[in-house]
């Protein structure tokens, strides 16, 4: 099964949506947004921009 985008309206009202594995588990949450279209803006953004994103360890 393959992971998984969700948006979702938290408790103060706001957009946000979570990426989950395909296990079910969720392995990011997004910031807060004001309208569902903007969270969906994000979720392009983490498509587009995820695959070339390097990683830094900051332990």
């Amino acid at each position: 099964m393959a992971g998984k985008f969700e948006i979702y309206k938290s408790s103060n009202g706001e957009y946000r949506f979570r990426l989950k594995a395909g296990n079910g588990e969720i392995i990011a949450t997004s910031e807060g947004y004001t309208t569902k279209a903007s969270a969906e803006k994000g979720i392009e953004s983490v498509k587009n921009n995820a695959p070339a994103a390097e990683v830094k360890d900051l332990t």
